[in-house]
């Protein structure tokens, strides 16, 4: 784990533990979903507990959150490691969004109001600017508002749909997000697909809304598809390369 990274401000020291525990959750979170905690790393809260200079109390609390988000997992004799998903979990994920949120587009191209498809266009125009994105190493990454996926669940008006897909398996999902938005050319065919999922849905034309999703995770399930066949096509000397 990359833990020299991940340092608390001195000034937590005298913050109350929940709050402290929202901190230490906060940071551990985003290096996971980063990748600067890799999966399938084993924690150590003694070594997180040294790292951030707390008592096992909040660490334990912000580890059973992280548990909760679907980040860690609890090995049975070896305690929690980051989640490291297989090629066939990986793909039922992608299947889950490619349905549900299908669903969220339809429902946002009747619910999502003039002013909501307006802001919607701006965060694309954010992504547009992004530094990575202009020279084509990734997508803009930001969550939350942020995030276009995040605004058209939430558009959708449902909230059972919401608390699915923003809260339990948000950060999961932005964690391999994050880790194919780097393929070659998939940023650029992102963007150009958000672009015509948002006309859809400022048409108010549900179905092509939905259909458009669908076939935008689609494409980036074959993404992650044709990145573990590309992995198993490696020699031994090229996976260690890697």
């Amino acid at each position: 784990m990359m833990l020299d990274t991940l340092e608390i401000h001195p000034a937590a020291q005298s913050i109350d533990s929940g709050t402290l525990a929202e901190h230490v959750f906060r940071l551990i979170q985003a290096a996971i979903v980063k990748g600067e905690i890799a999966p399938g790393s084993k924690i150590s809260e003694p070594e997180l507990a040294r790292t951030y200079g707390i008592s096992r109390g909040p660490l334990r609390e912000a580890i059973h959150r992280l548990e909760g988000q679907k980040l860690l997992v609890r090995v049975p004799h070896v305690g929690a490691r980051v989640v490291s998903l297989s090629h066939a979990e990986l793909i039922e994920l992608y299947e889950i969004r490619e349905s549900l949120e299908g669903m969220a587009c339809r429902l946002a191209a009747e619910r999502m109001s003039e002013a909501e498809i307006d802001d919607l266009r701006r965060v694309l125009s954010t992504h547009e600017r992004d530094e990575a994105f202009q020279a084509g190493v990734g997508y803009y990454q930001q969550e939350g508002d942020f995030d276009f996926h995040y605004r058209i669940i939430q558009g959708s008006g449902n909230r059972t749909l919401a608390k699915l897909l923003c809260d339990e398996l948000y950060q999961l999902v932005r964690m391999y997000r994050i880790q194919f938005s780097t393929t070659p050319n998939r940023p650029h065919q992102a963007f150009a697909e958000h672009h015509r999922i948002l006309d859809a849905i400022a048409e108010r034309d549900g179905e092509l809304a939905e259909l458009l999703m669908r076939r935008h995770i689609a494409a980036s399930k074959r993404n992650v598809e044709r990145h573990f066949k590309g992995a198993l096509e490696q020699t031994p000397d090229e996976r260690g390369n890697a």
